[in-house]
C-alpha cells in the first residue's frame, strides 16, 4: 500500500493493455517448492470458499515470499530480481492449477536519490526525499519557512493558509490526512519553492511518495516526528536533493477461470510488489497469499455463474502503476462487463484492525461513497466478519491502494483491511484487542515487515473474508448484495 494521488498516472509511453495481454517474458521459471496443487472445491459458494482458505496453506505462500525477499537483497520491489521471482511464484502455482496466466508488461517511473540534506544554519537534520521528488539547484534552496497551521487536513487545501504568503518559502506541513502529493501541488501552486512533510507518528518518514513524476512540481523531503519542533520553528531553511528518475518495466498477473459468464466479471486483486526498505509481507504479501490461495481452492474451472478473475499488481507502491495501466487498457466493453473489484492490500497487520472499504459513505470521513453497488460489498464482508463475532469498522476510499483506478471509471469496489500507519483508537481495542494510541502496522513500509511480524489470527480470519467474497459473488452479482447488471449497470456508470 502507498501513498499517492488517486489519479497518478505514473507510466511513460506505457504499453495499452487491455484484458489479458501478454508480455514478451523469456525469463526461465524458478523450481516451485514441492507441494501438492489443491483440489479444488466441489461446489464453490461463500461459505465453501471461505472454509478452504488455511491458515497454513496462506502462511506457506508467505514463508515463499520471504524466502524469495531474502535471497533478493530483502525486498521484492518493482524492476527488481525479488519482484521478477515473485511473478514467476504466483504465475507458477496459477499454472499448476490449470489457469492461462498473462503477465502485461508497463513502463513506470523508478526513483533514486543521493544527496539529501536539511539544515537550519548550523542545525542538521535527517531529511528523506519523497519519491519522485525533483532536485534542488547543487547548493540547494534557502529560503525562509511557513507552517501550515494544524487542523484535521493539513495543507491538503488552498483555503489552510488563507492570510499567508508561501512565495518564494519552503513550507512545513505536517502528514495526514490527504496525499504527499497534493500537499505538495497546494503548497506550489501558492509560490512555494520546497516543502517539508513532518511525520505525524515517531520516526522518520520514509518510502513516501509524490505520486509520479507528473505530479511532482517542488523539492519534497520528509523530517521525523520528533525533528518537526525544531524545523518548523526555524525562521530560515536548507534543502538540497539529488534525485533521479529513470523509466523501467514491470508486469502485472492476469488468471481467469475458464468458466462462468463473461459479461459478469468478478475481479480479485492484490498488490505483489513491495517497497525497497523491506519485504513487504503484510503489505502486501498477505493479500497476495489470500488472493492466490482463493484461486488456487476455486480452481480453473469451477462450476460458477459469473467468471473470476484473478489479479496481481505490479508497482503499486511507486502509484497505482500496474492497476491504473491495466484499468486504462480496457476497452469500454472490457470495463462494462466488469461487475465488481475486490481489492486486498493489508490483512494480518501487527496491531491489527478489521476494517471494510466504506462504500455508501456511512461514516462520512474523506472521499464521498463508492460506485453504485460498492455500498452492497461492503455489506458482504462486514456480515461475514460479523458472523465470526468481528465488529468491523469502516475505512475510507482514500485512494491509496489499487481499487483506484477502477471506483474512477465507475466499478464498484470493496475489500478488506488490517489497518496500516493510522492509530487504532481505544474504543477499536476494545473491540478487537491489541494497544490503542498506537499504528495498525508499526512495520509499515520498513525491513520489519516479516512473518514474524503477522497477527496469524488476523490473517486467518481476513483470508477466510475473503474467499467467502469471491465465492459469494462468483455465483450472484445480484440479490440483497448484489451490484447493478444489464441495463441498471449502464445507468449507474453513466451518472458517475
Amino acid at each position: 500500500m502507498r501513498r499517492m494521488n488517486l489519479l497518478a498516472s505514473l507510466a511513460v509511453g506505457a504499453l495499452v493493455l487491455a484484458g489479458c495481454s501478454t508480455s514478451s517474458d523469456n525469463s526461465e521459471e524458478p523450481e516451485q517448492p514441492a507441494s501438492s496443487v489443491p483440489t479444488p472445491i466441489a461446489t464453490p459458494d461463500g461459505p465453501s470458499l471461505a472454509d478452504a482458505i488455511t491458515e497454513d496453506a496462506v502462511v506457506g505462500h508467505l514463508e515463499e515470499l520471504e524466502r524469495i525477499a531474502s535471497e533478493n537483497d530483502g525486498n521484492r520491489a518493482a524492476g527488481t530480481p525479488g519482484y521478477d521471482a515473485s511473478v514467476d511464484y504466483v504465475k507458477g502455482k496459477l499454472e499448476a492449477a490449470g489457469f492461462d496466466v498473462e503477465t502485461p508488461e508497463f513502463d513506470f517511473d523508478q526513483f533514486t536519490a543521493d544527496t539529501q540534506l536539511l539544515s537550519a544554519g548550523e542545525q542538521q537534520f535527517s531529511v528523506a526525499a519523497l519519491q519522485y521528488s525533483p532536485s534542488t539547484p547543487e547548493d540547494g534552496i534557502t529560503a525562509r519557512v511557513v507552517v501550515a497551521p494544524a487542523d484535521e487536513t493539513p495543507g491538503c487545501e488552498a483555503t489552510d493558509y488563507a492570510g499567508l504568503d508561501l512565495t518564494g518559502s519552503i513550507v512545513v506541513v505536517n502528514r495526514g490526512s490527504c496525499p504527499f502529493g497534493a500537499k505538495q501541488t497546494v503548497a506550489a501552486d501558492l509560490g512555494a519553492v520546497a516543502v517539508v512533510v513532518v511525520n505525524n507518528q515517531p520516526g522518520p518518514l520514509d518510502g513516501s511518495t509524490l505520486g509520479g513524476a507528473d505530479i511532482a512540481r517542488i523539492p519534497t523531503g520528509g523530517v521525523s516526528q520528533e525533528d518537526g519542533a525544531a524545523v518548523a520553528a526555524a525562521p530560515e531553511l536548507t534543502l538540497t536533493l539529488d534525485t533521479e528518475t529513470t523509466t523501467t518495466k514491470s508486469r502485472n498477473i492476469i488468471a481467469q477461470t475458464k468458466t462462468g459468464d463473461t459479461s459478469n466479471v468478478v475481479v480479485a486483486g492484490a498488490h505483489l510488489d513491495s517497497v525497497p526498505e523491506g519485504p513487504g509481507i503484510n503489505d502486501n504479501g498477505t493479500g497476495t497469499a489470500a488472493v492466490l490461495e482463493s484461486a488456487l481452492q476455486l480452481g480453473a474451472e469451477p462450476e460458477v455463474t459469473n467468471a473470476v478473475r484473478f489479479t496481481f499488481w505490479g508497482a503499486e507502491e511507486l502509484g497505482l502503476v500496474g492497476s491504473t495501466k491495466y484499468v486504462e487498457g480496457l476497452s469500454d466493453e472490457d470495463k462494462a462487463n466488469i461487475a465488481l473489484y475486490l481489492n486486498f492490500d493489508m490483512i494480518g497487520s501487527h496491531n491489527a484492525g478489521y476494517l471494510a472499504y466504506d462504500g455508501d459513505d456511512s461514516d462520512k470521513v474523506g472521499e464521498p461513497a463508492g460506485p453504485t453497488g460498492s455500498d452492497a460489498i461492503e455489506r458482504v464482508f462486514v456480515e461475514r466478519l460479523g458472523e465470526e463475532g468481528i465488529a468491523a469498522d469502516g475505512t475510507d476510499f482514500d485512494g491509496r491502494s489499487d481499487y483506484g483506478p477502477f471506483i474512477e471509471v465507475g466499478i464498484p469496489a470493496g475489500g478488506v483491511f488490517s489497518g496500516a500507519d493510522e492509530e487504532k483508537t481505544p474504543a477499536q481495542a476494545e473491540k478487537w484487542g491489541g494497544t490503542a494510541g498506537e499504528t495498525f502496522d508499526e512495520n509499515y513500509h520498513t525491513a520489519e515487515d516479516t512473518l514474524a511480524n503477522v497477527d496469524r489470527e488476523a490473517l486467518a480470519k481476513n483470508a477466510s473474508a475473503i474467499g467467502f467474497g469471491i465465492g459469494t459473488y462468483a455465483q450472484s452479482v445480484e440479490g440483497p448484495n448484489g451490484v447493478p447488471v444489464g441495463p441498471a449497470r449502464e445507468a449507474a456508470r453513466a451518472e458517475q
